[in-house]
């Protein structure tokens, strides 16, 4: 394929999808990153597009949201290992809340295994996912559907939402820095979510790394408030995605990185019911909710081991950009 060719490809992709990183371009176009890399620069010095730490937007600053049959094709690998080991941090008999999201429709496939689970969630895809489970419950907000990501939102879900008491929350969102913590690109979503954070007594992050640096209008959960990033590792030439995950844990965030199936310097994770090594926690981080579970960041020259309740130690690998 000629370079115009690649470019034009690519152009379409991120017209179509709003943010795609680097590694599905390269994986579109059928070339390597580097040669993608290379024509993302072009495309950006002619203002056709935007680079953001290991992939590309649309110019303008901040992403918009892209639909859910875009989003469903994008780091498929990534969400699929982030969402293995993020049913590691969820008890039998539990009660949680998972958002909307395609990150967390394929944490819900999973659940569908944990016996007495209670599943709150706005979700009609996360509801989908446990419908046939029998030994988990499933309670559904109230309030209008957002045909874009097929979830519940505007008032009738955040009032339904009152009063509700859970162990942790489990949510996505379009971007993730330290500076603002999670972010999505629509208010109503954003709304909700603050409600499902609410709830919660640990709020635990999906994000890919393809999110990490992206910064877009609606803020969900500040950085003080997020107990848990479960992320996959970013690809060793990203180093803006390792200094904001660093950043993330010296404000107290717990890191733990999922290795999806292939890619390179991924972590392997980790197979349920292995024997536990718990970690003492320091004391709540300012901001923290009432019950939240304290953070541990990520040292230099260190790799900090972080258990699942109830479940295996998570592999939790050392950040630090050498």
């Amino acid at each position: 394929m000629f370079a115009a060719e690649r470019r034009q490809l690519i152009l379409e992709m991120v017209r179509a999808n709003g943010a795609v990183s680097l590694r599905e371009l390269a994986r579109v176009v059928q070339t390597s990153e580097v040669t993608v890399r290379r024509d993302v620069r072009a495309l950006e010095a002619e203002g056709l597009l935007d680079r953001r730490h290991g992939g590309a937007v649309l110019p303008g600053g901040f992403t918009r949201e892209s639909g859910f049959p875009q989003k469903s094709h994008l780091a498929t690998a990534e969400k699929t290992a982030i969402a293995d080991l993020a049913a590691n941090f969820v008890e039998e008999g539990e009660a949680i809340v998972v958002g909307a999201g395609t990150t967390t429709q394929e944490l819900a496939r999973r659940l569908a295994r944990i016996p007495g689970l209670t599943v709150v969630t706005n979700s009609l895809l996360v509801a989908q996912a446990l419908a046939h489970a029998n030994r988990v419950e499933v309670v559904m907000t109230g309030g209008t559907l957002r045909g874009s990501n097929y979830a519940l939102v505007g008032s009738g879900a955040e009032q339904s939402l009152q009063g509700l008491r859970v162990s942790r929350a489990f949510l996505s969102g379009s971007g993730l820095t330290a500076e603002r913590g999670l972010s999505t690109s629509n208010m109503l979503s954003a709304s909700v979510d603050r409600a499902l954070v609410q709830a919660a007594a640990e709020v635990v992050v999906l994000a890919d790394h393809t999110k990490l640096g992206t910064d877009t209008m609606f803020q969900t959960v500040p950085t003080d408030v997020i107990t848990r990033l479960i992320t996959d590792e970013p690809p060793a030439h990203d180093d803006r995605a390792g200094t904001e995950l660093q950043a993330l844990a010296d404000q107290g965030v717990q890191i733990a990185v999922a290795g999806a199936s292939g890619s390179p310097g991924g972590e392997a994770v980790p197979a349920r019911r292995q024997q536990r090594r718990d970690v003492p926690l320091p004391a709540p981080r300012r901001g923290q909710m009432p019950g939240a579970g304290a953070g541990t960041g990520l040292r230099a020259a260190a790799v900090l081991g972080e258990q699942a309740p109830g479940a295996e130690r998570a592999r939790v690998a050392d950040m630090r950009r050498r």
